[in-house]
């Protein structure tokens, strides 16, 4: 009850005219920039840090969590109509929001972004609100044993992205570690995978990565089918039926709360968070193996995640002062420029900050809602542009994200280099996913084991003998262990009908060939 009416006297902080326009202009801003490859999250913050400085401490903090959550929500729009994800927590978006796209249901893939964002994001401040003190001492419990566990359970749906070949998807996620482990290591010096170039001494962004095999192998792909096969560009409704809404409704929500307390995890955040939900997603459905193909609830369990870790992110960033992501270090460094010490007395001594943020955190998710739901249509129809205009709208999309952020003519070429290696992957049925996820995660999983093999003097053992840290190995092997357990039954079975009715046999080619209809 006390939170209650904490959170209505938070409600009178956000909603002055004043503080209504900062929410308004941090989400437009958030959102505008979000859609920008190269510019994400960190950069629409970093841009917005001088405006905020001019400003009262609590209207510039509510207008740097708008441009926060309106940066990710963003990026979820050039992830479905370009397939060019730009943030990091977007990527899961695009494997059924840009087949979506591509089948003329650009503005139902979008609707459904846009309703389980709001979703995510409703439930995030929520649990914000109710749940902040008593998570920030769960917060404080996960050391790196933990946080190593919590990757390889990440790692582990590597399965449900490798469609029907596990052995193709366990070596693109391999190689996707490998591009993690590439630069100076920065424990030993040792030079890792930089073949004698100094531009790789610091690793390969992200950017580069997810924009050559995604958004430059669609265009090679595109290059060679010559406009065939492609979408027509024909948007249909932007409405959702009463029997897809209802399909939705299980991933969002369940999404929302997975989001929230991934993102609640200092590390974890809000890709660790998307992919996680979408793994479980396909994996538990009943129509699992259309994921990929343009499924609704695969747009609305990682738009959900990603946006309920975003506020989840909070928690950890508030109440211990502990940043959980890239995005809310330099949050954290504008809240101490502008005197604001965050950690456990934030509540006591702050209360009009802390619950002003969180009040207008509802009410930025609602003008999230109300400002994009109408420009739909609008973002549509960047798939009615001719393909001659939209290949070299693409690229210079992909040139302008990833120069402008480094100025470096040899991350163009690298860039080029993982769009060949993202178009051979395709032709030859290997998944680009468990590639992005095994970068993605390779780099904190190894950072994770050698501070836990640090502090327990390189004993092994303290993966196993710590309860949470046991509990998540314990579900990793189960992940891996449960697919292959029912491969072997699906075979065992097989095997047993073939010397009667031949069944067997006639089924191996057919499941051969759906194969390689699924993989090319």
């Amino acid at each position: 009850m006390d939170a209650f009416n904490q959170l209505i006297h938070g409600f009178g902080v956000a909603l002055s005219p004043e503080n209504l326009a900062f929410v308004f202009l941090g989400v437009l801003m958030g959102t505008v920039i979000g859609m920008l490859p190269g510019l994400g999250p960190i950069s629409a913050i970093s841009l917005m840090i001088p405006i905020a400085f001019t400003m009262d401490p609590t209207s510039a903090i509510i207008m740097l969590a708008g441009v926060y959550y309106g940066a990710i929500f963003g990026g979820s729009t050039s992830s479905i109509l370009l397939n060019a994800p730009g943030v990091a927590g977007t990527v899961a978006t695009s494997f059924d929001g840009y087949p979506l796209a591509r089948n003329g249901q650009a503005g139902k893939a979008l609707s459904v972004a846009a309703i389980a964002s709001f979703a995510g994001g409703t439930v995030g401040v929520v649990g914000l609100m109710l749940v902040a003190p008593s998570l920030s001492a769960l917060t404080v419990s996960f050391g790196p044993a933990e946080y190593f566990a919590l990757m390889v359970l990440g790692l582990t749906a590597v399965v449900s992205l490798s469609g029907n070949n596990l052995t193709r998807g366990l070596i693109s996620g391999t190689v996707g570690v490998m591009i993690a482990l590439v630069g100076i290591d920065s424990q030993t010096s040792t030079l890792r995978f930089t073949f004698g170039r100094h531009e790789l001494y610091e690793g390969v962004e992200f950017l580069i990565v997810a924009l050559g095999v995604f958004a430059l192998a669609e265009v090679f792909v595109m290059l060679l089918r010559r406009g065939q096969g492609g979408g027509d560009g024909t948007v249909t409704s932007l409405r959702l039926s009463k029997r897809e809404l209802k399909e939705i409704s299980g991933p969002t929500g369940r999404g929302s709360v997975l989001g929230f307390f991934t993102g609640v995890l200092p590390g974890a955040g809000a890709t660790v968070a998307s992919f996680l939900a979408y793994s479980f997603e396909k994996r538990f459905a009943k129509d699992g193996k259309t994921f990929g193909k343009g499924n609704i609830k695969g747009v609305a369990a990682p738009e959900s995640a990603n946006n309920g870790a975003a506020v989840g992110s909070f928690v950890p960033l508030l109440t211990l002062g502990v940043p959980g992501s890239g995005t809310t270090a330099v949050l954290l460094g504008a809240l101490l420029v502008l005197g604001i010490q965050p950690g456990p007395l934030l509540l006591d001594e702050q209360p009009d900050m802390f619950w002003g943020v969180v009040a207008s955190m509802y009410i930025g998710n609602i003008v999230l809602l109300i400002l994009n739901l109408p420009l739909i249509p609008l973002f549509a129809k960047v798939l009615k542009t001719p393909q001659t205009l939209l290949l070299p709208l693409v690229i210079v999309f992909c040139v302008v994200g990833v120069y402008g952020q480094s100025f470096s003519t040899f991350d163009l070429w690298l860039l080029i280099g993982f769009g060949v290696l993202g178009f051979l992957m395709r032709a030859n049925g290997f998944p680009a996913a468990p590639l992005i996820l095994g970068l993605i995660l390779g780099g904190l999983m190894e950072k994770s084991m050698r501070q836990a093999l640090l502090i327990s003097s390189g004993d092994f053992s303290t993966f196993v003998t710590k309860p949470i840290s046991a509990t998540l190995l314990a579900l990793a092997a189960l992940s891996l262990l449960a697919p292959l357990y029912g491969a072997l039954r699906r075979g065992r079975r097989r095997r047993g009908l073939s010397p009667v009715s031949g069944a067997g046999q006639d089924e191996q080619p057919r499941t051969a060939v759906g194969a390689q209809q699924e993989n090319g």
